[in-house]
């Protein structure tokens, strides 16, 4: 299921592979982990969920 999908961490881990967030793949949804436990629990978010998360976020 989320070996298939392309994963971006978030720019709060600066940018580099030691930084340790989240990471968010976007496809017809959107999903969430950690980036320390990729194999862990992802959270998966319609589009226009994440879309009004980050409408609240930024």
């Amino acid at each position: 299921m989320t070996e298939d999908r392309v994963w971006r961490k978030s720019s709060y881990s600066n940018g580099t592979p030691e930084g340790d967030c989240v990471e968010v793949s976007l496809a017809q949804d959107a999903r969430v982990r950690d980036s320390k436990n990729q194999a862990g629990e992802v959270l998966t978010f319609s589009t226009s969920a994440w879309r009004a998360f980050l409408d609240k976020a930024l």
